[in-house]
């Protein structure tokens, strides 16, 4: 997929910040005659891991022949990756009149991106007369643009860790509890394991929402997925329960067709394996310090680890990059620091300064490709491959110009 500007139709996220409400995207989704109000839809909360999971859903339901509308943010080279009917992204061409049709009530309402691309979505399911949503929760959940769909029968909560801290809270619990929000009366709510803070306010939620709490396993190792990491038999196995709680609503998932499903789930830029210049790669979008830590554990699966790794990182301004350095580094690696396409950034000088520990590992490059280069100057490719990581603006920028390419 290319990328698509749609700048003079989107303006960039950081320009309008971030504004967190249900009354304008309510007001919205009514002066547009309420697009998919009956549709059922799963909705994805949490902090880590909820595009994977939506992946997964969207694959099985396109498996077993569900039509299936699936909403997931952000995307990585095109605006169209947010909006998919069974599997395909909504066209450019469409996505640009939509919007445009759409600015009246936008502007009326004074719609954030985000906002402004969920009804846009929920239009587009209306047209393409899909039969059930999955709406991945862009941040938070109880004020989330997706909370205005009223019809969430169930609730699929990925990981719940500490990220975004300066709008949803400073601890597990404050974060934890905008998160559950979403959880509406006498829903079904899936969860793999979560910690003791986050556990507590979602079983103390669902007794006063009425809802059914469904605790999961990871899957075992006869499930074949389409998505690496350890992760992922946590995230598959939330969607399979998600999945098998459509049953009371009208829609059986057959076995087979979660397990194909589940083979075939793509999710770029998640411990993806990519090459430069012929070079290998491996590319992941970890951004707060949780995903650092679940990336940091890949680590004991690469070949020569021990020797050191070759990190490039970007990471912006806000994120907490000394906790995700802490997952990050051993003694013996070395990580460039470049900056975020686009996005204010952590810069060397600002890291070595804070953590001095790592002075002596820290380099710095202009961008991704100029980290790629200094490496290569440096003599025989690293073993094991380096990893880009930090920020999936980093990977759609090197993706989109073509500096990398997926294997």
């Amino acid at each position: 997929m290319t990328a698509t500007d749609l700048s003079d139709l989107i303006p960039r996220f950081d320009l309008r910040g971030m504004d967190l409400q249900l009354d304008r995207m309510q007001a919205a989704l009514e002066a547009l005659r309420s697009p998919c109000q009956e549709v059922p839809a799963i909705q994805v909360a949490g902090t880590n891991g909820k595009g994977s999971i939506a992946s997964f859903l969207a694959s099985a339901l396109h498996r077993a022949e569900i039509r299936c509308g699936l909403t997931t943010s952000p995307h990585l080279i095109s605006w169209c990756e947010r909006i998919c009917v069974d599997g395909r992204p909504i066209a450019h061409d469409c996505l640009r009149d939509a919007l445009i049709a759409l600015r009246p009530i936008s502007d009326h309402h004074r719609l954030t991106p985000f906002e402004q691309l969920l009804a846009v979505a929920l239009s587009h399911f209306h047209r393409e007369q899909v039969e059930l949503l999955v709406l991945e929760v862009g941040l938070g959940g109880r004020l989330d643009a997706t909370t205005a769909h009223r019809c969430r029968p169930v609730i699929a909560l990925a990981a719940i860790g500490l990220d975004h801290c300066e709008h949803l809270g400073e601890t597990l619990t404050l974060i934890a509890r905008e998160k559950a929000a979403v959880i509406t009366p006498g829903a079904t709510v899936i969860s793999a394991a979560q910690p003791p803070a986050v556990t507590a306010v979602i079983e103390e939620t669902c007794r006063q929402q009425g809802a059914d709490l469904h605790w999961v396993a990871p899957l075992p190792d006869d499930w074949q997925l389409g998505l690496a990491g350890v992760m992922q038999r946590h995230n598959a196995a939330v969607a399979r329960a998600a999945l098998q709680a459509l049953a009371p609503l009208g829609w059986t998932v057959d076995e087979n067709a979660i397990r194909c499903g589940f083979a075939e789930a793509r999710w770029p830029g998640r411990l993806q394996s990519a090459r430069w210049q012929n070079h290998p790669l491996l590319l992941d979008g970890a951004h707060n310090p949780p995903a650092a830590a679940q990336l940091a554990l890949e680590r004991g699966r690469w070949p020569g680890e021990d020797a050191g790794v070759c990190w490039i990182l970007a990471m912006q301004a806000h994120k907490q990059a000394p906790a995700m350095l802490e997952h990050l580094l051993d003694p013996s690696d070395r990580a460039w620091i470049v900056p975020v396409p686009d996005h204010h950034s952590w810069t060397r000088s600002r890291l070595a300064e804070q953590c001095p520990q790592w002075h002596n590992q820290l380099l710095e490059a202009d961008s991704g490709e100029a980290a790629l280069l200094e490496i290569q100057a440096r003599g025989a490719w690293p073993r094991p491959m380096p990893v880009v990581a930090g920020s999936l603006y980093l990977l759609g920028d090197l993706f989109a110009r073509a500096v990398v390419t997926a294997e």
